[in-house]
């Protein structure tokens, strides 16, 4: 495996510390390679209508760069809570395709996001 090394700002790299052991895997998914042992650096473009409607509902929020009152008052939809808790339900009773796996997923990663992002704004 190839080693890379790069200068950051402090600030950075003390906000990338939690993410240490998923790095690679981040930067794969960033380059657009799906494989973290690709040599592949082409950049991939998001294609938006395949994110879960609550991940478009936070990137639109992030992007009206909101106040920290409005971060900790953020909530997804009632229709994105609909969907997580019917993937949720599906979930217990063993009924979930791959594709909703992947979607519950994504739902837990966007709200460990937020929740960090919430613990942040508090902690300043």
């Amino acid at each position: 495996m190839a080693e890379l090394t790069i200068q950051i700002p402090d600030e950075l790299a003390e906000r990338l510390e939690p993410l240490r052991n998923r790095l690679p895997e981040l930067l794969s998914q960033l380059v657009g390679t799906g494989n973290s042992s690709s040599a592949s650096l082409a950049i991939a473009t998001p294609n938006f209508q395949q994110l879960p409607q609550a991940y478009l509902e936070v990137l639109d929020f992030l992007v009206t760069c909101p106040t920290p009152q409005d971060i900790l008052a953020f909530k997804v939809s009632p229709e994105a809570q609909d969907r997580l808790r019917s993937l949720l339900d599906k979930n217990r009773e063993g009924a979930l395709t791959e594709s909703e796996v992947a979607e519950l997923d994504a739902y837990e990663q966007l709200d460990h996001l937020m929740l960090l992002v919430k613990a942040r704004v508090m902690s300043m």
